[in-house]
């Protein structure tokens, strides 16, 4: 199939080499690919040490967070975009795709969102990708989530790595897993590679 136009969020570490390294492998499959810095330079060792950082004073609110997002993609939009984003990001990511008409996939490593009671969506393609188990993706939670993004007309799918940790996929963390890593991204490019 045709290359995608992916945005690739980051967790609360920030703009890492991690993300970086995603994003390379993602552009090697042949996508375009973009990356906002939503922290401004500012990352993060470890996510304790990126958490300490979000709840100082000077860290930008939520809404802020999302301000900068839909700024960054909005040159973007008219190419219907791939959401995609690790823990934090998947956050960010899921908010936006379920509010752009136009959003082709939307690709969650580690992180939901709530959704809105009033979300709708038509068959939009969406990967979940997530430690079993996640502290921050509890059991319970997820069940919930997916059934709602089901009744919003979510087409969705959610892999589970038994015994990795939240963002496995970072090879600069403690929480890396290599098996669990390298199985993610083939079955996030081979989704990729349907929309």
């Amino acid at each position: 199939m045709a290359p995608v136009s992916i945005v690739l969020f980051h967790s609360v570490c920030g703009l890492t080499a991690d993300v970086h390294a995603a994003a390379d492998r993602l552009r090697a499959a042949g996508h375009e690919v973009i990356t906002p810095d939503l922290f401004e330079g500012r990352t993060a060792a470890s996510v304790e040490e990126g958490m300490r950082m979000r709840e100082k004073d000077e860290s930008p609110s939520r809404d802020e967070l999302l301000r900068r997002a839909v700024t960054a993609t909005a040159p973007h939009l008219d190419k219907g975009l791939v959401y995609a984003g690790f823990s934090l990001g998947g956050s960010v990511a899921q908010n936006l795709a379920l509010a752009d008409g136009k959003a082709r996939g939307l690709v969650l490593f580690s992180g939901t969102s709530d959704i809105p009671e009033e979300a709708a969506v038509d068959e939009l393609p969406v990967q979940l990708h997530v430690g079993d188990p996640d502290a921050f993706e509890p059991h319970d939670w997820l069940t919930a989530w997916y059934l709602r993004m089901q009744r919003a007309g979510a087409d969705v799918e959610v892999h589970r790595y038994p015994g990795a940790g939240h963002l496995y996929t970072h090879a600069g963390l403690e929480d890396y897993d290599e098996d669990a890593a390298e199985a993610t991204w083939r079955t996030v490019l081979g989704f990729l590679d349907t929309l």
